[in-house]
């Protein structure tokens, strides 16, 4: 794990206070910034955006997914746990916290848009960081790859529909042009240019040079694009902080409980299927963990830069890395329980 990795909170916090800052004493950047948009879509933003999620995208090995064959309990688990639960469980736990125990403290209105935001957590299971996570706890690099990539081509088609149908039951109305667009921008379209320079580099430089020159070159890209994100956002977003800081408490709240669960549940359902503990471990944390750069974007395209849906995504960020390095201690010390071979 990398410095910035390690201390991803760390660098959420401090972008935390260049974006407040920014937006109260130079407001005008800000304003000049929102003028740059083409059918509600933040040109700025979506550059960022991209930044973020295509070196992610590129080290997707689909062909990798033949390797399914190996651990197939494996990949039932993590499927089954990211799209037919864990979606659900995210939409009752928050609504459960921000609707109702938390009533008091934050405003309806607020409170649907801090819903929202976790809907989308929800519905995006992790995609970068879990391979951290992976290594992390010796697991099983080439079939964690296989979950990825499994998971990302699910993504494509029931990102879209779970959130529509969530944000309805929340009485929250987005255009289904607008959920399609976001898809096409920020999942399809840099799903396939990642494919394709994958293709492209491996073809001419060899795959060996793709891992350990090409992947090294354009790491950086990542983390200086959500940085940037999360000032610009944070930079509109200020004045909601200052006025409700217990607000980011409030939020964090069903966001841990929701992480704790998934992990347990995933965690707990290949204990007992005594699946081996190098797929069961970044199995469970895929679903632990959340793709926060889709749904950041997701959030910032379907509700805008200063909505509370936004805010709630960026909390996150926040309290996953912590969060997600507790974990990883809870599967190392607990390695003992499970099959090192599979026992199927």
């Amino acid at each position: 794990m990398n410095v910035f990795e390690r201390y991803l909170s760390v660098w959420v916090a401090v972008a935390i206070v260049i974006g407040v800052a920014l937006g109260q004493f130079a407001p005008g950047a800000a304003d000049w910034l929102s003028r740059f948009e083409v059918a509600q879509v933040s040109i700025p933003v979506a550059v960022l955006v991209w930044a973020m999620i295509f070196p992610m995208m590129v080290q997707i090995d689909f062909d990798a997914i033949l390797g399914v064959r190996r651990q197939p309990k494996g990949l039932v688990i993590t499927t089954t746990v990211n799209w037919l639960i864990k979606p659900f469980t995210m939409f009752a736990i928050a609504w459960f916290f921000l609707m109702v125990v938390f009533e008091p403290l934050i405003p309806t209105g607020l409170a649907r848009e801090y819903l929202a935001g976790a809907i989308l957590l929800g519905a995006a299971p992790c995609t970068a960081m879990v391979f951290v996570w992976s290594y992390l706890t010796r697991g099983d690099a080439a079939y964690t790859l296989v979950q990825v990539s499994v998971n990302d081509l699910i993504m494509l088609f029931a990102f879209a529909p779970i959130v529509m149908l969530l944000l309805g039951l929340s009485d929250i109305v987005v255009p289904w042009e607008t959920i399609a667009l976001s898809v096409l921008l920020y999942i399809v379209i840099p799903l396939i240019a990642g494919y394709l320079t994958r293709r492209a580099v491996i073809a001419r430089k060899g795959k060996d040079w793709f891992d350990s020159v090409f992947m090294n070159r354009i790491g950086p890209i990542t983390p200086a694009g959500l940085i940037l994100t999360l000032v610009l956002l944070f930079a509109f977003q200020g004045e909601v902080i200052l006025q409700h800081p217990i607000h980011i408490a409030l939020i964090a709240v069903p966001l841990i409980v929701q992480t704790l669960l998934i992990f347990a549940l995933a965690y707990g359902w290949a204990r007992a299927w005594k699946v081996p503990h190098s797929v069961a471990a970044p199995g469970a944390m895929i679903g632990a963990s959340n793709f926060f750069e889709l749904a950041v974007a997701a959030a910032i395209a379907l509700f805008g830069l200063q909505s509370g849906a936004a805010l709630a995504t960026v909390v996150g960020v926040l309290v996953e890395v912590p969060l997600m390095l507790a974990l990883v201690k809870i599967a190392n010390r607990t390695r003992r329980y499970f099959p090192e071979i599979s026992q199927a």
